[in-house]
């Protein structure tokens, strides 16, 4: 899903291609899900006539200035993203729209066409985005419940290093708190533990101010050199765990060293046991593995692979407000009864290298952090009833009739 880099893309895209333009026409999608809190055709009446002044970003959401408020704000979700007719805005592999597709897309929630003819997109192909039209962005939600952005306004090694030793959480799962700091989803955060040599379920209070500082380093570099190169994949380094974090293969490896997948922060999480160890009072501990990972085809028919993700944008990944709300409504669907007055035999248990605290996810089809089925062993008691699996048990137990008949009682 889009993180920092490829928010950043689309604001400097919009920056460098829009500002100082006035809006000659505008088309707002009857989405009432992805088009929050305002009519389209009020939309639309607060957008025809304005010029668009700037554009910012803070973390995962971007929103333009106008020559005068209110503002339209985007939150990017699990597959946000803008495109601007006849421009590279980003390479991005959830992207909706093809050179060769239908403009303005099926999947376009906010288009404008601008004074000079130059048209811009928003599109949700998953509509788990959120478009808003708000008279100050930054002093509302989500915005303004933002931790410090990733890119711009960074903690000192100092800051950093006091603030992970008041959190008694995984790193991996703080990393992924928008509220701590924001614009850092689920491969910014393989990715910079993977640099950093740092496992992702190490507490972060544990952590030294030596490795609090490796990990404050690596950030800065992993996020600026994604911004670089406007947050086209193909260009990262060869040495990022990215290229072969989501590679279907049963074995990966980098560097010759195997890659392993856990969940960390409610999301599967890659990173190299061999060089990523658990030190201090967790050395040594047992780390527990997701489910196997399919392919979004499998699931919902679509051809985008999804990393199970759930919570990116928030942590275990409060980032996003709509992953958390779909990996919720996922847990209540696994624990549910089958039947009304009947309680279940047994809950679903999460694993326990799950941690639960946003975008992100987060449908979040791919929001929801991996559950273990609990087997049930055929015959096995469970209070004063028994679990009927598998072929029934020659005789039941707690006082119930056997096969023997009882002795009439004279």
């Amino acid at each position: 899903m889009p993180e920092l880099p490829e928010v950043e893309a689309a604001r400097r895209a919009i920056e460098e291609h829009c500002t100082g333009k006035k809006i000659k026409k505008a088309i707002i999608a009857e989405d009432s899900k992805v088009i929050d809190g305002v009519s389209p055709s009020d939309f639309v009446a607060a957008l025809v006539g304005k010029t668009i002044v700037s554009a910012h970003r803070k973390g995962k959401n971007l929103w333009l200035q106008l020559a005068s408020p209110p503002f339209p704000s985007f939150q990017f979700g699990m597959a946000g993203a803008v495109y601007i007719k006849g421009v590279a805005v980003t390479k991005y592999k959830r992207s909706a729209v093809n050179d060769s597709d239908e403009w303005p897309s099926k999947y376009s929630k906010f288009f404008v066409q601008l004074d000079d003819g130059l048209e811009l997109s928003f599109t949700d192909k998953r509509r788990f985005a959120k478009v808003r039209l708000l008279e100050d962005p930054a002093s509302k939600p989500p915005i303004s419940e933002l931790g410090p952005d990733a890119l711009l306004e960074l903690m000192t090694v100092d800051e950093l290093h006091g603030s992970l030793s008041k959190k008694k959480i995984a790193i991996k799962a703080l990393l992924l708190d928008q509220s701590f700091v924001s614009g850092i989803g689920n491969w910014i955060a393989d990715e910079v533990l993977y640099q950093a040599r740092i496992h992702p379920l190490q507490i972060a209070s544990s952590l030294s101010r030596e490795s609090t500082a490796t990990i404050h380093k690596c950030i800065k570099e992993v996020i600026e050199k994604a911004v670089e190169v406007g947050a086209d994949s193909s260009e990262f380094p060869n040495n990022w765990i990215f290229h072969s974090r989501e590679k279907k293969s049963k074995k990966t490896f980098i560097d010759g060293k195997e890659i392993d997948f856990i969940v960390a922060g409610g999301r599967t999480t890659a990173y190299v046991p061999g060089l990523q160890k658990l030190n201090g009072n967790q050395a040594g501990k047992a780390v527990g593995k997701p489910k196997a990972r399919t392919s979004r085809k499998k699931r919902d028919g679509d051809d985008d692979d999804d990393d199970n993700d759930k919570n990116e944008d928030g942590g275990s990944e409060p980032a996003s407000e709509e992953e958390k709300i779909a990996r919720n409504a996922k847990s209540k669907r696994e624990l549910r009864p089958k039947s009304p007055g009947k309680k279940p035999s047994a809950k679903r248990k999460p694993k326990a290298s799950d941690t639960d605290s946003e975008d992100d996810n987060e449908e979040d089809e791919g929001a929801a952090a991996d559950y273990d089925d609990q087997k049930k062993k055929p015959g096995r008691v469970t209070g004063r009833k028994q679990v009927m699996v598998g072929k029934a048990p020659k005789k039941l137990v707690n006082n119930q009739n056997t096969s023997k008949p009882r002795k009439k009682v004279k």
